[in-house]
């Protein structure tokens, strides 16, 4: 088979990746910055692998499947992990605890924000794992000189967690406060309520969430559980279970291909 890999770089995952896929015998093209076109050149491929959320590889993804060529994961699922706002309500939806947001102005803040409200965390509105992310702890943090529309999350005191899913193995690891994916983490075995909680989040997706990740705080004063960062495609630096990150999900990819390809015949597409 010919497959595509949409990455923001040829190392890391997406490197390890191919190289799986290709002593599996398929032919495997890595697009990054550097080379995407998103024209017909794409659609030699059979299907693509979305590993960035980035944007332009996302709209790679929705070209690629009003084509009919498959992309696992899927670009709306990707981008709803991506587009913090979406993840918000969607988490809510789902039924999941997730720190109440606040969007608006650096003024529009300054004169409505209690000072006992603080502190909050600072995201970018479109992103995932640590980049662009800070604390607020006063209205002086908040320097912006444009009136650009800024994302704050109440602060949640407590345990930090980072968790990974694969199929069903699940990995928990206790990370510094707002820390990257790269950073030492310590293993630990998974609390019931954490299991119960990447099920719940995995359920919703009907067997279209195959990995990814979910950043997790356990509240302090409550001790219940706030996700604060879902990630569609995470590198997989921590994981620390028995299993291999990079052959599991290669062997999850081609199975979901190959459903979705008897599906097409079944329905006659």
């Amino acid at each position: 088979m010919n497959i595509g890999i949409l990455s923001k770089r040829n190392t890391m995952m997406a490197g390890k990746l191919k190289e799986c896929l290709e002593n599996k015998g398929h032919t495997v093209s890595i697009y990054t910055l550097k080379n995407l076109i998103i024209n017909y050149t794409l659609l030699k491929n059979d299907f693509c692998i979305l590993k960035s959320k980035g944007l332009f590889f996302l709209y790679a993804g929705y070209f690629l499947e009003a084509n009919n060529i498959p992309v696992i994961p899927k670009p709306q699922i990707s981008f709803m992990q991506k587009n913090r706002i979406q993840s918000h309500f969607l988490m809510k939806r789902i039924g999941l605890l997730t720190p109440e947001i606040y969007l608006g102005t650096a003024e529009t803040f300054r004169n409505q924000l209690d000072l006992n409200d603080f502190p909050f965390i600072l995201k970018p509105i479109m992103g995932s794992g640590s980049k662009g992310v800070r604390i607020i702890r006063s209205y002086e943090d908040l320097k912006v000189e444009n009136n650009a529309i800024l994302y704050l999350e109440n602060f949640i005191k407590g345990i930090h967690y980072n968790v990974y899913f694969i199929d069903n193995e699940i990995c928990t690891l206790i990370k510094p406060p707002l820390s990257h994916e790269h950073v030492n983490m310590e293993k630990i075995e998974t609390p019931d309520d954490i299991r119960n909680l990447i099920k719940k989040w995995k359920n919703y997706f009907t067997g279209d969430l195959l990995f990814g990740h979910l950043d997790i705080v356990r509240e302090e004063a409550s001790n219940k559980l706030y996700v604060v960062d879902p990630g569609s495609f995470p590198e997989f630096t921590n994981w620390k279970c028995k299993i291999s990150p990079v052959d599991s999900i290669c062997k999850l990819i081609l199975e979901k291909y190959e459903n979705l390809k008897k599906n097409k015949i079944i329905n006659g597409l």
